[in-house]
């Protein structure tokens, strides 16, 4: 029995106000084939491999400074793993 190596979904539920849909539309335009679903309250953001939050991108957007962990207060859940998370960038992805 062979394992697959195939990339897996990745994705993130937002909350849904003014303020992250400067941080959806920046998401999406550092993400290729993103798939947006909007649902009551709530903005579902899935890819295949892995999901890229730019900072520099985030703060165009907003027109203000933004630091990565004002990240943790836009999330309602996620599915895929933090593998990288610093000052600049955030990436969700599977380790395996």
């Amino acid at each position: 029995m062979s394992v697959s190596a195939e990339p897996r979904p990745v994705g993130v539920d937002l909350q849904e106000n003014e303020e992250n849909r400067a941080l959806v539309e920046a998401i999406e335009a550092d993400n290729e084939d993103l798939n947006i679903r909007h649902m009551p309250g709530m903005i579902r953001l899935t890819k295949t491999g892995q999901l890229v939050i730019n900072q520099a991108s985030v703060e165009s957007r907003l027109g203000r400074p933004w630091e990565t962990h004002e990240f943790q207060l836009a999330i309602i859940s996620y599915f895929g793993e933090f593998v990288e998370w610093d000052d600049d960038q955030i990436v969700i992805a599977w380790k395996h």
